[in-house]
């Protein structure tokens, strides 16, 4: 009796942690955006993007000459251009196999979770970083980071779409460990090169993982 009032209850373990840790990201990003509003993070943003530098000629990052072509080639993974084909390819593939409302769901979850990004952009209306030469071109707003809640948002619905339907646990693991490498690497990508802020790319961060938790959520019942 107790096994089947469980089954049937919304209130599980698993939902219950994964509502409580998207109130938490949740919380983290309304205090980064809270800082950047009231122009409290300047410190903090300045002293990482100097570190990536060297001190006698900020417009040569650390590190050895090829890491920059490696960092540019990994930045790229998270521009709008690369994320589109792949959720596109996705999207078909799923089609084509029947999964429809899996293919819905992603196209929900990624495209108004690009809206949403655009649409703070222009809320915060913040100035990309002028402390540091940028090392690639960029012409949008810089708070949040586009590439690192668009690639969270992307890399994360994508892992946990295989994840949900894989029944070995080490696979699952991987999966969503590659997710989650793969958004560490394009927002960190973003700070090397000087186009954002670091607090753009936390708050790109929390946001893009608690729209992944979210649309988990709303979708865990209906594919």
């Amino acid at each position: 009796m107790l096994d089947k009032i469980r089954q049937k209850s919304p209130f599980e373990p698993k939902v219950l942690a994964v509502i409580a840790a998207i109130a938490g990201l949740l919380l983290l990003f309304g205090k980064v955006a809270e800082d950047v509003f009231e122009q409290e993070s300047g410190a903090f943003d300045k002293a990482i993007l100097l570190f990536m530098r060297h001190g006698n000629d900020l417009s040569q990052p650390i590190g050895p000459g090829w890491l920059l072509g490696v960092v540019r080639d990994i930045t790229a993974l998270g521009g709008v251009a690369v994320l589109a084909l792949f959720t596109s390819i996705v999207t078909v593939y799923l089609l084509v196999a029947g999964y429809r409302r899996a293919a819905f769901w992603v196209v929900a979850s990624i495209g108004l979770g690009a809206l949403f990004e655009e649409a703070l952009k222009i809320a915060f209306d913040r100035a990309r970083p002028d402390i540091v030469p940028h090392l690639v071109t960029v012409h949008s707003l810089s708070f949040p980071s586009a590439h690192a809640m668009l690639s969270a948002i992307t890399y994360l619905t994508l892992g946990t779409l295989v994840a949900r339907t894989e029944k070995r646990t080490r696979v699952r693991i991987f999966v969503m460990s590659v997710g989650v490498s793969m958004t560490l690497l394009i927002g960190s990508s973003r700070l090397y090169l000087g186009v954002h802020w670091p607090t753009d790319v936390l708050a790109g961060w929390t946001l893009g993982a608690a729209w992944v938790l979210l649309f988990w959520l709303l979708s865990r019942r209906r594919y």
